[in-house]
């Protein structure tokens, strides 16, 4: 994916890898509620066919509630749960899985169909392969998420499983994006600036770490475990972060990551706030003038997002609204970086 394509005179097929970028987004959110409504361990099976329709039937819907109650999540969390209850949960596990298949379908057909028309040229189609290995890897790692919670003693699925499902889907939403921009940007408005490139490339580094970390908020409820600012329960640096950082707990204990998660999200600030004000005012491409705005504001609005997500965290309905808020001003982030890194070659 390093050589550059020439920009298509049918753009049809950069539109396309576009619309799929797109829906992973919507994918990523839907994911974001269903880890958020402790909807994931719902749907017990995994049915890559029969499993489009939800069940049609009051008995089929019984049969779905009797797996579910075989869960620990079930047994010891929600064992008050009534079948409306039940339905609301699988409806988001339902959907999120339901996309995923929409996604796949989206770019089976268009795949089939630009290659009847010849719109491919031969250099496409080993990023396409990949792609379509990229989308294959996320379902089975969806799956192996899944299966992390429905074991004993376990309430939810893993968070590692959890934040691993995430990264992928994040992997697959970046290279999806650059092999749209190079069908779309035109090569006269990419600059040549390796310092620059290079700083763009090291805040994407941190801000993977950074994501990771989120997914594993996300998976810990670690937001519930310290809603205060701009102190963590009191503390600027909690003693766990001294006590129990060793023995795994950099990624497993709930306060370390939410200080690690925090304190990244300051270094993330900082470096896209440099980043934009060491940004050469000369030599510089239209589109990248236009565009060099937009890290600039989606990271601080993302920092505010995750504030009041802390804050807000111990109200359910609040946490949900925040939390798929900030998630998606994570990916617009991301995305602009990604826009940034592809206008500013070596």
């Amino acid at each position: 994916m390093n050589k550059s394509l020439s920009p298509s005179p049918n753009r049809a097929v950069a539109w396309w890898l576009l619309t799929g970028a797109a829906m992973i987004m919507i994918q990523v959110l839907i994911g974001g509620i269903t880890r958020l409504t402790e909807s994931g361990l719902s749907i017990t099976e995994w049915k890559p066919i029969t499993g489009m329709l939800p069940p049609l039937s009051n008995g089929a819907w019984q049969i779905e509630f009797d797996k579910y109650k075989q869960t620990d999540q079930f047994k010891y969390l929600h064992a008050d749960f009534t079948l409306s209850d039940f339905k609301f949960i699988f409806f988001w596990e339902w959907f999120h899985r339901f996309w995923a298949r929409l996604l796949g379908i989206v770019f089976i057909i268009g795949f089939v169909w630009f290659l009847i028309k010849r719109k491919f040229k031969r250099e496409m189609i080993i990023p396409l392969i990949i792609l379509f290995l990229l989308g294959a890897l996320q379902g089975a790692i969806g799956w192996i998420m899944v299966k992390s919670g429905l074991v004993p003693e376990k309430y939810f699925v893993g968070h590692v499983e959890l934040t691993t499902h995430f990264m992928a889907a994040l992997g697959l939403l970046v290279y999806t994006f650059w092999f749209a921009l190079r069908l779309l940007v035109p090569e006269q408005q990419r600059i040549h600036n390796p310092a620059l490139k290079n700083f763009t490339i090291a805040i994407l580094l941190v801000l993977f770490v950074q994501l990771c970390y989120g997914g594993f908020m996300a998976g810990l409820r670690a937001a519930t475990a310290a809603p205060t600012w701009p102190t963590i329960n009191g503390e600027w640096v909690p003693d766990a972060v001294f006590k129990d950082m060793g023995d795994a707990g950099l990624v497993n204990h709930p306060i370390v990551v939410h200080f690690i998660h925090r304190a990244l999200a300051y270094l993330v600030l900082l470096l896209v706030t440099l980043w934009f004000f060491i940004l050469p005012k000369t030599k510089i491409s239209a589109w990248l003038n236009k565009t060099k705005i937009w890290p600039l504001a989606l990271v601080w609005t993302q920092v505010i997002l995750g504030i009041c997500t802390v804050l807000f965290s111990p109200s359910s309905v609040a946490l949900v609204w925040f939390g798929v808020l900030h998630q998606f001003t994570a990916m617009l982030l991301l995305i602009s970086l990604v826009w940034m890194r592809y206008l500013i070659k070596k």
